[in-house]
């Protein structure tokens, strides 16, 4: 396949079907360094839960250059917009080295910030707001939601935090009439591993038992330790939100 064409290389999809290996042999192949389009390996000290692999960029004994991995400390905050910023000044540093962009991840809204070029603002927090929406259930942010936009998934209503702050995007998006606007696509090359669903079951099932082995439940309980609010953990879903409902006493472990 003649990749002169493009201008980057974009490996994408579900979870547990080897994109970071991937883009670590394509890298290789290309001459290439890596942008992880991953909304919680930016984190520090989220190494085991958030699957990080940091093994997979070494690929035949040479270290694969990767970007936006371990860049901010767990429980700052960290959005499409400051990923696509972020995004967008590695792009350029790895062009001007002449050398070969792929971005490699499963965060679907940060693949699509960058196939898309949307151009985003920085919606700032309002305390006012969050103080008066920390008050309500989910269940009444959840209506309250779906009042401002139309919801395609319960991503934005997984936790009560989450919901307060789809919210406050929202409104201060109707507030400042701002319209979604794209700037030029970089042309990209977009592939997407798959395999059957049975396969990806057990993939993650054996990852899960794994990962319980290397030490998930005490890197959790260092989180914790180190101050990280348990609803923001519990935000990152997944494997860090049931084990920190464990930890705080609300879910047993079996």
């Amino acid at each position: 396949m003649e990749f002169s064409q493009y201008d980057m290389l974009v490996v994408t999809g579900i979870t547990a079907t080897g994109k970071t290996g991937i883009a670590a042999r394509m890298a290789k192949v290309l001459d290439g360094e890596i942008i992880s389009a991953d909304s919680r390996q930016v984190f520090k000290g989220m190494t085991i839960g958030t699957g990080k692999d940091l093994a997979d960029y070494i690929v035949d004994g040479i270290q694969i250059p990767y970007h936006l991995v371990d860049i901010k400390e767990p429980g700052e905050t960290y959005s499409v917009f400051n990923f696509q910023n972020d995004f967008n000044k590695a792009y350029h540093q790895i062009k001007e080295r002449n050398r070969f962009p792929i971005l490699s991840g499963g965060t679907g809204l940060y693949v699509e910030s960058v196939l898309k070029q949307y151009k985003l603002l920085d919606v700032p927090q309002n305390e006012k707001l969050r103080a008066e929406l920390k008050e309500k259930t989910l269940e009444e942010l959840t209506e309250m939601l779906s009042g401002l936009k139309k919801l395609h998934n319960k991503t934005d209503v997984d936790t009560k935090l989450r919901a307060i702050r789809a919210i406050e995007i929202e409104l201060f998006n109707k507030e400042h009439n701002i319209e979604e606007t794209e700037l030029p696509n970089i042309k990209s090359l977009v592939i997407a591993p798959d395999f059957d669903r049975k396969i990806i079951r057990n993939r993650i099932t054996q990852r899960l038992h794994e990962r319980l082995e290397e030490g998930m439940v005490d890197e959790t309980r260092a989180l914790l330790k180190q101050g990280v609010d348990p609803e923001k953990l519990v935000s990152y879903g997944l494997e860090y939100k049931f084990l920190t409902w464990y930890l705080t006493g609300k879910i047993d472990y079996d």
